[in-house]
């Protein structure tokens, strides 16, 4: 339906009947609406012009419902495209997310390797937990990837406990580039700290101290924050640089908390004697949520434009094909097997990537956020936003993400004063609680007996309505 032209519109080349856009207008939209997601934090609170027209918190959930886009899109190539269920998707984002944080904190990769690495690792993962599709399909597919959904978090869990924290949170390092356009160097050589203000939200200070002379025994080095504490060299943010034989020769530190820095390299004994030199840069910090936006969001609309190109492909036929009738496929000489793996590999790189920018836009990891209702809710947002659509994964998780932080809470008091007087042999407490997925279930309940097709075909619908308008029967 979306190949349907307005009236007088013809193409007159291949390059125009190949193209996504099929008309100027449809591109000079679409160009639009970026640059106005583009502009969104710069009119907050907290962006780079403190204009406050509107909100953080709507700057956070275009920014989240971006992330979950991504993961959603992944399920949509294999669900929507392909025909293969899976109840394991939550458990890949794990997979990206975790990976991209221990390659930084133990590795010393940056943000832009972590990405493409962890995509990778999960891809691979993913392409394990999708042989199962050789011998079974449907049910016992989805049993097959619910076991993903257990096994994965498991294994982060336990035995890899050491590097994952376990249960504990995992601090993950902001994203950074630079460092660039450094200060004249301090040199200190007694116990005199060496204090100094830094901590600018964007570009954030880099701190280094080299020792340049040891006479003697090695310096006592310690880094003060502004709340007084010595920084540990466990610290995520401190790069602590050692010799051939393990003594400490100094640190790189990355200062994102804003106030007053000490630095202190103090002699151990009398005979010591010691120089060090301070130098202290800038690198241009992704910290807050108004900076991950600008990472966020443009890797969303491209990996959105990518999965949509996907379907117009050799490949993306070949999915088609499959979810249609496997048995057909096979006949014509589809590689029924491959292409499904094919189809579980690309589905699990989106999920990674969503998964490492979820761990960096929240800067903290917990297994809390993979569980099985994660899944779950992902499949129910594609089902609502429509399985095979290109647009289907952003109405389906802008549909559930309104719903879940604007629409229910905003409902909440209301339902609160009626639902006691209307069921009064339910407790208050157990009302409550119940409100949230009595509310989730039903609008996927209205959505699969009225709209069953989802909001992407509706809004198919009513575009060629409007193209073929006065026609529009």
């Amino acid at each position: 339906m979306a190949n349907i032209h307005p009236a007088g519109v013809f193409d007159t080349t291949y390059e125009e009947d190949m193209s996504v856009d099929r008309t100027a207008r449809d591109k000079l939209w679409k160009n639009l609406a970026f640059v106005a997601l583009l502009l969104v934090p710069m009119l907050s609170v907290s962006g780079p012009l403190g204009l406050g027209l509107i909100s953080d918190q709507y700057v956070g959930l275009i920014a989240r419902i971006a992330i979950f886009v991504i993961a959603v899109q992944g399920l949509n190539i294999l669900v929507g495209y392909t025909g293969q269920i899976s109840l394991g998707h939550a458990a890949f984002m794990a997979i990206g997310a975790y990976s991209s944080a221990i390659l930084a904190r133990e590795l010393g990769f940056t943000f832009w390797t972590a990405l493409p690495v962890s995509a990778l690792l999960t891809g691979v993962i993913g392409l394990f937990f999708g042989l199962p599709s050789l011998r079974v399909k449907g049910f016992y597919l989805a049993m097959a990837t619910l076991a993903a959904q257990f096994i994965i978090p498991w294994v982060l869990r336990y035995p890899l406990e050491d590097i994952t924290g376990g249960t504990r949170p995992l601090n993950v390092p902001a994203p950074l580039i630079g460092p660039f356009g450094s200060y004249a160097d301090d040199r200190i050589d007694d116990s005199t700290p060496l204090v100094f203000q830094a901590g600018n939200p964007y570009l954030v200070d880099v701190i280094s101290l080299e020792l340049t002379q040891v006479d003697g025994a090695q310096p006592v080095i310690e880094l003060r924050n502004p709340g007084g504490d010595i920084v540990p060299g466990g610290d995520f943010n401190m790069t602590v640089l050692r010799d051939a034989s393990g003594r400490i020769t100094g640190f790189s530190y990355i200062a994102t908390k804003a106030g007053e820095y000490a630095i202190t390299a103090a002699a151990e004994a009398d005979t010591t004697a010691f120089r060090a030199r301070v130098r202290r840069g800038k690198v241009l910090s992704f910290a807050t949520e108004t900076a991950m936006y600008y990472i966020i969001v443009p890797l969303s609309v491209f990996l959105m434009f990518l999965a949509r190109n996907i379907a117009r492909t050799r490949t993306g036929r070949a999915f088609i094909s499959v979810r249609d009738n496997d048995l057909a496929a096979e006949l014509l000489g589809i590689n029924v097997f491959g292409y499904k793996l094919r189809a579980f590999f690309l589905s699990a790189v989106y999920a990674g990537i969503a998964g490492c920018l979820l761990a960096y836009e929240r800067n903290s990891l917990s297994l809390d956020m993979f569980r099985l209702d994660i899944s779950i809710e992902m499949l129910a947002m594609l089902i609502i936003g429509g399985a095979g659509y290109p647009l289907g994964a952003l109405f389906g998780v802008t549909f559930i993400r309104v719903l879940q932080e604007a629409a229910i809470p905003a409902l909440r008091p209301r339902l609160l004063e009626i639902l006691p007087d209307l069921f009064p042999f339910i407790e208050v407490v157990n009302i409550t609680s119940a409100i949230n997925p009595i509310l989730f279930g039903g609008a996927l309940i209205v959505f699969l007996v009225l709209e069953p097709r989802g909001i992407a075909h509706r809004w198919e619908v009513l575009k060629v309505a409007w193209k073929i308008r006065p026609y529009a029967y």
